[in-house]
């Protein structure tokens, strides 16, 4: 049994108050449905006729702001928090190499994983979980910090670090990276798609199983994320791109 003032209580603790702020950051838009604030709050914006995704865009941004900045606070206090593994670590430069290999591995994962939802489970192709996001960063660039910087590190603290993490020292690897993959594809909310989340999740839990380091993940997930909204947002000059090459 574990004692309260072990180094192995106070990690399992921080990990405790991690994922709480992270779940009381995705329910903070809770607050809007109290009389006035949502109100309050538009009126902060200035008039247009996207308003309401506006709002999102500043309150999810503003909210994961606010949880990663406790977070690093309460984990800077915790020395133990990301010895998870007792293997030695890979150097940097090693983990940044395998961050950007990590971006092809998610990418032809993502391929591999639409490609059967599509032909073996008849799932029509798109996200609405993207798409939706995309509209709010088309009205509201403020949403590319979120999806493309904050996002990255809050999940890969909760899903790799908090919960893989915690598992892969009682489980093997495939149990460990199953179950965190799952919820992280769950906690998308874009159940149709479920495989692609899932096989992300699995990618990025290599990668930090690989590396021994929560960096190698995040690197992976930043860029994905990003170049996924740099293509979004430009997909109607592309074309315009690929005629513009000389022949």
């Amino acid at each position: 049994m574990t004692s309260i003032s072990s180094p192995k209580f106070k990690t399992q603790k921080t990990a405790l108050f991690v994922l709480l702020l992270y779940i009381a950051a995705l329910l903070s838009s809770i607050v809007l449905v109290i009389p006035g604030v949502r109100d309050f709050s538009l009126n902060l914006i200035p008039d247009s006729e996207h308003k309401e995704f506006v709002l999102m865009a500043w309150w999810n941004t503003i909210a994961f702001m606010i949880a990663l900045v406790i977070m690093i606070i309460i984990i800077r206090r915790d020395k133990n928090f990301f010895n998870v593994f007792k293997e030695q670590r890979a150097s940097i430069g090693v983990t940044i190499g395998w961050g950007v290999i990590g971006v092809f591995l998610a990418f032809s994962g993502q391929i591999l994983a639409s490609l059967i939802e599509v032909y073996l489970l008849g799932i029509k192709p798109g996200s609405e979980n993207t798409a939706l996001i995309m509209d709010i960063t088309r009205v509201a660039p403020i949403m590319i910090v979120s999806s493309a910087l904050l996002a990255p590190i809050l999940e890969e603290l909760i899903f790799r670090r908090v919960i893989f993490g915690s598992l892969i020292q009682r489980q093997n690897f495939w149990v460990s990276a199953l179950i965190s993959a799952v919820v992280f594809a769950v906690i998308h909310r874009d159940l149709p798609h479920l495989l692609v989340y899932t096989v992300m999740g699995l990618i990025f839990s290599f990668l930090y199983f690989k590396t021994k380091r929560l960096l190698a993940p995040i690197i992976a997930h930043m860029l994905m994320n990003g170049l996924v909204t740099l293509a979004q947002l430009n997909i109607d000059k592309i074309p315009q791109v690929i005629e513009s090459i000389p022949k």
